[in-house]
């Protein structure tokens, strides 16, 4: 049997941040921020909320008859955030969900993590016969790596969680094919440098070490000529045209990413889902977020297709064609 998105739930802080407070924070103009990237607000979590909390929130909806957490095995949470470098985030994830004892780990794939490991979790369970379902999650908070004087950065980001639960479904539904890439020739476009074995952080003197950088104008080039090239390779691999796709749910990197990337690949702006005016750039979290943001919006119905693609940093890019059950 095929595997496909059983459920999908959302969480985001409760704390709004406008860009009233990020023109006061990187000392840029609230329309200059609007006009340019299309996001209008975004969440933070608060001082006592680390990732595994919000992964946590995201996920504890997808736990209620018939699934319980006796019916999980496996967790993946996809995050460039975690709590702590070690252990995996995902195991204070497992702890908060009372999961028990099973398989749980990270996945770095930033921005394009979560649909990494989407389709980890569909290899998985294609590998064992006796498994039922996986659950995956991503999250990030953002929020604690900025640079709050950098406006190409502070404006775009935000701190959230999207969690799917993946199992069994019938022939002609579920995930038809998934397309992985990326570029290790473009590390400098997204980068925390501070903090690994390269640069400890036992030996960091500038503070900005630990802080998310990005080349906006590299990252942007290099999304519309390889998120395309993903899309292409997972419609021709499932057989789906791109006619045929009847919701799109692309990365938030911000509202005009999301425009461009459906305008190159020639996409009704109607059947595509959009969360970054009013989240911003949630990372990980930003796909799963979104698909369950259009779902509670307007509910996905039986047959429905529906292409999820992404761009992170790495550079990575990634694209799923799935039938919804």
């Amino acid at each position: 049997m095929p595997n496909g998105i059983l459920r999908v739930a959302g969480h985001v802080p409760s704390r709004v941040v406008d860009n009233s407070r990020i023109s006061g924070w990187a000392g840029t103009d609230e329309d200059w921020i609007e006009e340019r990237t299309g996001i209008r607000e975004r969440r933070y979590a608060d001082g006592e909320s680390a990732t595994s909390d919000l992964a946590a929130a995201a996920a504890s909806r997808l736990l209620g008859a018939p699934y319980g957490p006796q019916d999980i095995d496996a967790l993946i949470v996809a995050t460039t955030t975690p709590d702590q470098p070690q252990p995996a985030t995902a195991v204070f994830v497992l702890e908060r969900l009372g999961l028990g004892a099973l398989p749980a780990f990270d996945l770095n794939a930033v921005c394009s993590g979560f649909l990494y490991a989407l389709d980890v979790a569909d290899s998985l369970l294609c590998a064992h016969a006796d498994w039922r379902n996986v659950l995956v999650i991503g999250a990030d908070t953002y929020s604690t790596i900025m640079d709050r004087t950098d406006r190409r950065t502070v404006s775009l980001f935000g701190d959230g969680a999207g969690a799917v639960l993946v199992g069994r479904v019938p022939d002609g539904y579920g995930i038809h094919a998934s397309s992985l890439l990326a570029d290790g020739t473009t590390t400098d476009h997204v980068r925390v440098e501070g903090g690994g074995s390269r640069r400890p952080a036992a030996t960091l003197r500038d503070p900005g070490a630990h802080h998310f950088r990005m080349n906006g104008r590299a990252v942007k080039d290099w999304a519309v000529q390889h998120v395309p090239k993903a899309v292409h390779q997972a419609l021709d691999e499932s057989g789906v045209g791109l006619g045929d796709i009847d919701r799109a749910v692309f990365h938030q990197g911000n509202l005009r990413l999301v425009e461009t990337l459906a305008d190159t690949l020639g996409i009704d702006s109607r059947k595509v889902a959009v969360t970054a005016d009013r989240y911003g750039n949630t990372a990980a979290a930003s796909i799963p977020l979104t698909l369950s943001e259009s779902h509670r919006a307007a509910p996905l119905h039986r047959g429905e297709r529906v292409l999820m693609a992404s761009v992170g940093g790495g550079m990575t890019a990634a694209a799923s064609v799935m039938t919804w059950y």
